[in-house]
């Protein structure tokens, strides 16, 4: 049976060893404006010389590692840890202990003055850290989040670790700031996600290797790589930032498409939708297949070098017809000639010496395709170049 009793104060200095007995009772925890000593060391309570009465406590143990479940209410607002807070194993060895806690745990607008440590935690219900302040290293590194995660207004002032980390509902991390950088290598975000406005005072760039938007295409991924642009951008990594915004453009571009609530719309709407979506063909093929929204000037190239080699073929076939200044009647083309003439055509030169027959209209007409084609991809090749060495 749950167990109802209340472990509450306000405005109070706490030890910590009478927040772990209470824990170890089953007592829902709710601490306002308190100042907590001592290490709140969820470990403590595994150590028979700490004399704690653990026969409440939900402990489960096989060979390789031991969890912990805390299913009462833990609420700590506006609080102050002096020392520790760990509700993980120790740091060399990650895997011995997971806890897991059964409704909501919060903590908001708490300062952590000491290492922060949740590492192979799982959160069943909402996890709050809204507003926190942790001073020193806080590590979440493979915690699963089953509910929502929220971390809008924190302040990250040493490293923030979230590898591996499982985000399984929405993960708001809104305004926080990273002020020595992040890692967030191998997260998986499967819900919504936001990290509108995120910042970091230092110049480091938050590590995101293997990072993974399970609803990527529905933009969540937007503000994620919006983050890591800036990041980059103020560190002087001018081509990491660039790639981010090649993500950041892609998300863009998903979000304009779809719109926004589009699981709550109907299949109708959805269609309608899609269809109206028909006037952003041209961004997707122009600005992002063919330009790459100017951080991809080799797809330009490839793109120039294709048209080229294509209407060669076309000038040195007979489906084309040429005429030749020096003998207006014919030309015997090869496809020396056929490729002379398409980059003379592409380039818009315009020499004169090798021409479209008069009255042949298919030749005509695939010589003003390349003309345009060969000014429109020349300009955006420079700008493409100009964007990237001015980026700094």
């Amino acid at each position: 049976m749950e167990k109802t009793e209340v472990f509450q104060r306000q405005n109070q200095r706490i030890s910590s060893s009478e927040i772990l007995q209470a824990i170890a009772d089953g007592c829902a925890i709710k601490l306002n404006d308190c100042t907590v000593s001592g290490a709140l060391d969820i470990n403590r309570l595994l150590v028979k010389e700490e004399n704690f009465n653990t026969s409440g406590l939900t402990v489960a143990t096989d060979e390789f590692s031991t969890s912990i479940t805390i299913s009462q209410l833990v609420t700590f607002n506006n609080c102050i840890f002096e020392n520790n807070v760990c509700f993980a194993a120790d740091w060399d060895k990650p895997d011995e202990l997971g806890v897991i806690f059964k409704r909501d745990v919060m903590f908001n607008s708490s300062t952590f003055k000491d290492q922060t440590r949740f590492s192979n935690a799982v959160f069943r219900g909402l996890a709050g850290f809204d507003g926190c302040t942790f001073e020193r290293i806080a590590a979440f590194r493979g915690t699963t989040f089953h509910g929502r995660a929220m971390f809008r207004t924190a302040a990250f002032d040493a490293y923030g670790l979230f590898n591996k980390a499982t985000f399984c509902k929405e993960a708001r991390f809104t305004n926080t700031c990273f002020s020595r950088g992040g890692n967030f290598t191998k997260v998986e975000f499967d819900g919504n996600t936001d990290f509108a406005g995120v910042y970091s005072k230092s110049k480091s760039v938050p590590i995101y290797e293997s990072v993974k938007f399970a609803r990527r295409s529905y933009r969540v991924d937007e503000t994620f790589w919006r983050f890591i642009k800036q990041a980059s951008q103020d560190a002087g990594y001018y081509r990491l930032a660039g790639d981010c915004f090649y993500k950041e453009r892609c998300a863009h571009f998903w979000r304009r498409l779809k719109g926004p609530r589009y699981d709550e719309l109907s299949v109708p709407q959805k269609l309608a939708g899609f269809i109206k979506g028909i006037a952003l063909l041209p961004e997707l093929i122009l600005g992002r297949w063919l330009f790459g929204y100017g951080e991809r000037p080799v797809r330009v190239l490839a793109a120039s070098g294709a048209i080229i080699l294509l209407c060669a073929l076309f000038y040195a076939s007979p489906l084309a017809e040429l005429s030749c200044r020096t003998d207006p009647v014919s030309l015997q083309r090869s496809t020396m000639d056929g490729l002379y003439f398409s980059i003379t055509t592409f380039a818009t030169l315009g020499f004169g010496d090798i021409y479209p027959k008069d009255g042949h209209l298919l030749t005509r007409c695939v010589v003003m395709f390349e003309t345009i084609a060969g000014a429109s991809l020349v300009a955006l090749f420079v700008v493409s170049l100009a964007k990237r060495f001015s980026r700094g």
